[in-house]
């Protein structure tokens, strides 16, 4: 049998899996302009700002079932998951085929992409550089959560 390297998604408090709470939930509205930023041509900038949106309610659908990871490792790099991003991981949602996962396999936790094949579901990282078998989910693989959001500093 090949051996199979898995990439651990480290999470932020100690080993155990926290919800996301904070003793005084904020109201935190940011302005977000109307307009698009584009990546492209510059476009002129416009003068009207929306009332704000709270990242929380963005990112946060079901606080109570929510946790957040930071990642290592390269193996989903080609979705745009990147070493020292955060996760938004929401366990209250069911895993559906090609969702992104945080799953524990071998004592470990990672994070990779869920697909369907006749043959069963099975993990599979992101990265076409990166030798990974992918890793059938049988009753040794746990799904603890479904990845919502991607957060990534800059700079």
């Amino acid at each position: 049998m090949p051996k199979t390297s898995l990439i651990p998604v480290q999470l932020l408090e100690s080993s155990a899996l926290l919800p996301f709470t904070s003793p005084s939930p904020t109201l935190l509205k940011l302005p977000v302009f109307f307009s698009t930023v584009s990546a492209g041509f510059p476009s002129p900038a416009e003068d009207t700002i929306e009332l704000g949106i709270d990242l929380n309610k963005l990112l946060i659908q079901h606080p109570a079932a929510t946790f957040l990871v930071r990642v290592s490792g390269t193996s989903m790099i080609d979705v745009g998951i990147f070493p020292d991003d955060l996760l938004v991981v929401d366990r209250s949602l069911q895993p559906y085929p090609n969702a992104i996962v945080v799953g524990y396999y071998n004592d470990e936790f990672l994070v990779k992409r869920l697909v369907k094949k006749p043959e069963g579901l099975y993990l599979i990282a992101e990265n076409k550089k990166f030798p990974f078998t992918p890793v059938k989910v049988t009753e040794d693989v746990v799904i603890w959560g479904v990845v919502k959001s991607v957060v990534r500093m800059l700079g």
